[in-house]
């Protein structure tokens, strides 16, 4: 069974976890509405879609 031959030090431990961050959604305006939405997905609001209505509402 491996057992470490170290302590891995604070630092060297926090730069690994450097990277667990959140990051804030990215949001387009709609050009049909202009409501902010998510890109590459239809709009909640209206149901466009790259000029097309894909969703009735």
């Amino acid at each position: 069974m491996a057992v470490p031959k170290q302590k891995v030090s604070k630092s060297r431990r926090n730069k690994r976890r450097a990277n667990w961050k959140l990051k804030a959604p990215v949001l387009t305006e709609c050009p049909q509405c202009h409501q902010k939405k998510v890109p590459h997905r239809v709009c909640a609001e209206c149901g466009y879609y790259r000029n097309k209505e894909v969703v009735s509402k």
